[in-house]
């Protein structure tokens, strides 16, 4: 049998060629469905304007993976831990992961990069003694920044009255989370708003982001260690400004395209008017004159409130809210402030109004939380400054806020009408004897409650947290600055009108 088969004649020549070419096509098309198959998912995983944001590293892993690496940048310039001169090197170059995202209503509405994002921020990595290095962390080796795929692995600010100027701690979360893949768990940015994304390649930047928590190196740096000829302060400060001086993004437009945070009205007072042409991320302009800081080209962010949220359903209605007017606090203040002194004096002997000396001491922001709760109105009077925290925790207690305050500037204003949840009475009119019981006396139930109503609704607008979420407080200040920078490039672009480049002879 064996034999038979080995004399059987071979299939003619056009045959064999035929059987040749049915294989080669076989291969050929296995080998271009595996091809179309890993560019299709190449495709999906990196977003199409990947070019335009810089060279990129390989994808940072998602929070949960075993063995996965996350690109790491060159290491940043250390300052050193004790007072005096601090030395900053040439900023770093990191590689940037690729961006993807969520839409402004929380709804995956495909990717966030920046095409699509309404704020594009390039950050200085400026080494952790300027930031995250204030809260404990060390750096760890090379990299520039902690890893905040997981949000509560990430560094704490410190509580208490510290937490009402966090404002930078929280922007820089966010901001670095804007680069990390959706889903994972942690602070993957899977639903959130596309309005303020990382770019490392300068030129696509809209604004240059100065990391600094200004109002934690005052909180805690401002006084003098024993050997210390200058602050850890102001030592922070001096060279933060030779560094951004230095900087050639700086000098193109003498950083009016730049971002600082100074919320505290006593931070940065050294280094406030050296770079004054940046903007200004503030409490209130009460301890800054105008050619420093202006509603025109600053953006005033709300405190970090100290009393708890109240949930709607938990919220007391009308009848619920027996004392009609809360107030407690530092009483004798100075300036504008002495009309906390004249309100006291008028209104202590009432019996449905709270008006007391408090602190944070013997658990006084349980004691607040409680009094605003159960108060119809919550008197936000000027101190020495025109804004205070009060505010912001009256509207996250749902208490109708009486603002007497002239000089006030409010957060978001130009999106929020804040006569719609607040009542406003100028100072003057509120030190005549009986003018402020009459005025909250005679607003009907009705009226009340419809400003008790507006304030469940704008609420959320008044919260930091991390990861953000569509609308706070994090995502209303990325808003606020992408407006402000419109007329800002509109300045910078006429004044670049007839600028030569070289080559004209």
């Amino acid at each position: 049998m064996v034999a038979e088969r080995k004399m059987q004649p071979l299939p003619p020549p056009e045959h064999r060629r035929a059987l040749r070419f049915v294989a080669f096509l076989a291969v050929s098309l296995l080998a271009f469905s595996c091809w179309a198959l890993v560019s299709s998912r190449i495709n999906d995983a990196v977003p199409d304007s990947a070019a335009l944001v810089g060279d990129v590293d390989k994808m940072p892993a998602l929070a949960g993976e075993e063995g996965a690496r996350r690109p790491t940048p060159p290491a940043s310039a250390s300052v050193p831990a004790s007072g005096g001169a601090v030395k900053l090197m040439s900023d770093p170059v990191i590689r940037e992961p690729q961006v993807r995202g969520g839409g402004w209503e929380g709804e995956l509405s495909g990717r966030c990069d920046a095409d699509t994002a309404a704020l594009r921020v390039y950050v200085y990595d400026l080494p952790a003694e300027f930031h995250f290095g204030m809260l404990g962390w060390d750096g760890r080796g090379e990299a520039a920044w902690p890893d905040v795929r997981d949000a509560r692995a990430a560094p704490h600010y410190p509580g208490g009255l510290n937490l009402q100027h966090s404002v930078a701690y929280w922007l820089v979360l966010d901001i670095l989370s804007s680069t990390l893949p959706p889903g994972g768990g942690g602070a993957a940015r899977g639903g959130q708003p596309c309005v303020a994304v990382r770019v490392t390649n300068a030129s696509l930047a809209d604004v240059f982001f100065v990391p600094f928590f200004a109002s934690l190196s005052y909180n805690r740096h401002s006084k003098l260690r024993r050997g210390e000829r200058v602050s850890r302060n102001r030592a922070l400060q001096a060279e933060l400004v030779k560094y951004l001086a230095r900087r050639e993004e700086w000098r193109r437009w003498g950083g009016k395209d730049h971002l600082i945070v100074p919320h505290h009205p006593n931070s940065m007072m050294e280094a406030r008017k050296k770079l004054s042409a940046a903007m200004f991320v503030l409490s209130d302009f009460g301890r800054y004159s105008p050619d420093v800081a202006n509603l025109k080209k600053d953006v005033i962010a709300p405190y970090n409130h100290v009393v708890r949220s109240l949930g709607d359903d938990e919220s007391p209605a009308f009848d619920q809210r027996p004392v009609l007017a809360y107030f407690q606090g530092a009483i004798h203040r100075k300036a504008g402030g002495k009309v906390r002194q004249k309100l006291y004096q008028l209104l202590k002997g009432e019996r449905d109004v709270h008006f007391t000396y408090g602190s944070v001491r013997q658990n006084g922001i349980r004691r607040a939380t409680a009094g605003m709760s159960t108060s119809k109105f919550c008197l936000n009077i000027a101190g020495d400054t025109p804004s205070s925290n009060r505010l912001f925790d009256a509207i996250v207690s749902h208490c109708v806020p009486v603002i007497i305050s002239d000089d006030i500037e409010l957060p978001f204003e130009d999106v929020l009408d804040y006569s719609e949840f607040c009542v406003f009475v100028r100072a003057a009119d509120a030190a005549r004897k009986g003018f402020l019981l009459r005025l909250l006396r005679g607003v009907p139930r009705d009226e009340w409650t419809r400003m008790w109503r507006r304030l469940k609704e704008v609420a959320r607008h008044f919260e930091y947290q991390y990861p953000s979420r569509p609308g706070d407080a994090v995502q209303m200040i990325w808003g606020a600055v992408a407006r402000k920078m419109h007329s800002v490039k509109l300045q910078l672009h006429k004044r670049g009108r007839f600028q030569r480049t070289g080559w004209e002879s």
